[in-house]
């Protein structure tokens, strides 16, 4: 974990209300996929957690979705301008652990962090497919990204604009392993129809840390930090039904 002061490099709208946000750095803060960062808004107490797109030795970039007052003043800083960033959050991916033929699915603004895992599967020469969910054609954001991957690549729009009609979940009847990003109910429903895996949750966090202890959840192994023992956890150990 280190906190630093970034400058802002990018900060564009993708779709309607989702940014990307460019930070320099002077070193890959970022060892796993699916870690993420703590970012102090200005005017505001508590700091807000965006998962990692994508990261190098020189930026990392964060993708966000305007939700509320922070975001909305984060959304209209300008290149040039500072951030006081907590980064390398959260365990990530361990990219050893998925087999070959797993799925990436990703939902909403979980789909980020899903490209910075299919980008380090890529590179590990893994085999394996691509699901993205949207509400929407006109909320696709990323898509470019994932498709000069060159890995089969699947995507479902609710509304049916583009791609498949239908959820994530529409794609396919059963799978044997899956990665997965978004919002709970679409985690909950893969649950239900996939062998194993490894499944990122979203929570609101205080500190990104463990500290605070507000993100806690219920596992069968006993009570749970999303963002110090997560955000990513083995599917199978997590209580549902308390979420």
């Amino acid at each position: 974990m280190k906190d630093r002061k970034t400058r802002i490099l990018e900060n564009r709208e993708l779709a309607p209300g989702i940014f990307r946000l460019i930070c320099e750095t002077d070193g890959d803060d970022f060892s796993h996929p699916d870690q993420f960062a703590m970012v102090s808004v200005p005017d505001k107490f508590l700091r807000r957690p965006i998962s990692v797109a994508d990261h190098d030795e020189h930026s990392f970039t964060l993708i966000y979705k305007v939700v509320g007052e922070g975001t909305d003043i984060l959304s209209q800083m300008k290149e040039g301008e500072t951030l006081q960033v907590l980064t390398g959050l959260g365990n990530g991916y361990d990219i050893s652990a998925v087999p070959d033929g797993a799925a990436v699915i990703g939902g909403g603004i979980g789909i980020p962090p899903m490209y910075g895992l299919a980008k380090a599967l890529k590179a590990a020469g893994k085999s394996f497919e691509v699901i993205l969910g949207y509400n929407t054609k006109e909320e696709i954001f990323l898509l470019e990204e994932f498709e000069a991957l060159g890995v089969p690549l699947t995507v479902m729009t609710a509304d049916g604009s583009y791609g498949r009609k239908g959820f994530v979940t529409d794609a396919f009847e059963r799978l044997p392993f899956v990665c997965a990003c978004g919002p709970t109910p679409m985690l909950k429903a893969l649950d239900a129809c996939t062998d194993h895996g490894f499944f990122s949750l979203e929570a609101r966090m205080g500190c990104g840390f463990g500290a605070c202890m507000g993100c806690s959840i219920k596992t069968k192994d006993g009570s749970a930090r999303v963002c110090k023992n997560g955000p990513v956890f083995d599917k199978e150990v997590i209580r549902w039904e308390s979420l």
